[in-house]
């Protein structure tokens, strides 16, 4: 028995995984997406529900909100559309549709008492241990929801979760015991990890031009864009006393202080001379642009010429992103606000992107040849010593159990452990993440016994393998239409 896991352990890890993707893919984690009462006309339409433009968007924040925690903040709406965000949150909300046409269907509804039981449970309507009406509105207020809304879309996630329970997903005995079987097979191995800190390589022109001319399509110039630049200053005047009193009335809510109250004219005077010369300075800049445009500048107006790229910008990112989107046929572009000063533009040129020299790719080119060759010299060494090796020999371990391997991270031995745990080789190698490469042999295995709680994971597998074809089913019994492009 446990020959035979060991050889097929494999497959079952990858089935687990591509389980649990399908049950994330199909949209039954993070129900609820909630719509703020957004009166945009239907996107999508799924049997007998609609999908409004306001739940799209809500659903898309949502989880842009998730990608971009687990990128660290590192995640933006370039790599939103290279991941397809806009019809992944498309997806969650035409499942959701799919299983409350199901509902419907059954006549199933979420009564006023099971509503309130939802809402009394949620412990961040809480004060001092009970459920507080005044906070439970507070909290939706600050989260800029309506009472109504939100109940509304409770319901939905209730009916969802009403609909799916009366669809279990049963487990018998020996299916219960696969997970645990899986997670308490032990290896005894002999291991030895292997770097590249020993290892030279010849980076003269001899060895590294070759690579380069094989590669050079990967070492571009970057596009980059010849501008015309207006530069119009901060304006600073004296205003008189109407005209400071006239902008202080129309926009006190602008001046308040750090207690939220809105100050008096005396206290507000110098921001309020500073909102008129901020009003001045733009306005002055759109007359510019205008006469610009217009072929109409005045002969006082200087002007520069500078040529822009996304690593040599003096402006921001933002100015970057317009001036590379204007073209030749329509090369101005409006004054934008940079440091407190408005630049207009105009394009004159585009240069486009060519091939760096090999003298100008050089600097790039080797740090990808030492480490491209590098890792050819150490899988040699480590194909060369496999044979013979002898390294650190381990009591039995689980593929838990990353602590227990010394010489190397928690993070690599625990991606070590991972793939160890998925080779049907008795004897090999394991190259990680970063290079290393590791030597095993397998010396005993043996079945631990299982003093854990009952796992829970084949009921989640099952469960999502269900979900996975109830909705395949569901969108074969209603039509569901796409009214926006592009999805």
């Amino acid at each position: 028995m446990i020959t035979w896991m060991q050889r097929h352990k494999k497959y079952l890890i990858i089935t687990i995984w591509i389980s649990t993707i399908a049950f994330v893919g199909a949209g039954f984690v993070g129900w609820g997406q909630y719509s703020y009462g957004d009166k945009a006309g239907a996107v999508a339409k799924v049997g007998d529900i609609e999908i409004s433009g306001g739940e799209l968007q809500k659903s898309y924040s949502s989880l842009y909100a998730q990608y971009s925690q687990m990128f660290q903040g590192n995640f933006d709406e370039e790599k939103a559309k290279q991941f397809g965000l806009q019809r992944q949150a498309l997806a969650q909300l035409t499942n959701q549709a799919l299983i409350l046409n199901l509902a419907k269907s059954y006549d199933l509804e979420i009564g006023d008492d099971e509503l309130l039981t939802s809402i009394q449970s949620q412990k961040y309507f809480y004060k001092d241990g009970i459920f507080d009406k005044d906070i439970y509105k507070k909290v939706l207020s600050r989260n800029n929801m309506s009472i109504q809304d939100y109940e509304k879309e409770l319901r939905k996630e209730l009916l969802i979760q009403k609909t799916l329970k009366l669809l279990p997903v049963k487990v018998n005995d020996n299916e219960g015991k696969i997970i645990p079987t899986i997670m308490n097979i032990a290896d005894k191995i002999n291991y030895k990890v292997l770097n590249d800190s020993k290892i030279s390589i010849d980076t003269s022109d001899k060895f590294l031009k070759p690579y380069w001319e094989t590669t050079k399509e990967n070492f571009m110039k970057e596009t980059s864009y010849k501008v015309k630049v207006i530069k119009q200053e901060k304006i600073s005047k004296t205003y008189d006393e109407d005209k400071i009193k006239e902008r202080y009335t129309q926009n006190k809510t602008h001046f308040k202080g750090k207690d939220g109250k809105i100050l008096p004219l005396e206290k507000a005077r110098e921001a309020v001379i500073s909102e008129l010369n901020k009003k001045a300075t733009k306005d002055k800049a759109l007359r510019t642009y205008i006469a610009y445009k217009k072929g109409k500048l005045s002969p006082d107006v200087k002007t520069s010429i500078q040529t822009i790229s996304k690593s040599n910008n003096p402006y921001s990112k933002e100015v970057f992103e317009k001036v590379s989107k204007l073209r030749l046929t329509s090369p101005f572009l409006k004054p934008i606000l940079v440091d407190g000063n408005y630049f207009t533009f105009e394009l004159i040129k585009i240069n486009p992107s060519t091939t760096k020299s090999y003298e100008e790719a050089k600097k790039d080119v080797l740090p990808l040849y030492l480490q491209e060759q590098k890792q050819i010299k150490l899988l040699k060494l480590a194909k060369n010593s496999l044979a013979t090796f002898s390294g650190i020999t381990t009591d039995f371990i689980t593929n838990s159990d990353a602590v227990k391997l010394s010489n190397m991270d928690v993070m690599d031995a625990n991606q070590f452990l991972i793939k160890l745990f998925s080779q049907q080789k008795k004897r090999g190698y394991i190259v990680l993440d970063n290079g290393n490469v590791v030597l095993y042999n397998i010396l005993e295995q043996k079945l631990l016994t299982n003093k854990k709680k009952k796992d829970d994971s084949i009921i989640k597998i099952k469960s999502a393998l269900f979900n996975e074809g109830l909705i395949k089913t569901l969108k074969n019994k209603y039509k569901t239409e796409i009214f926006i492009k592009g999805l």
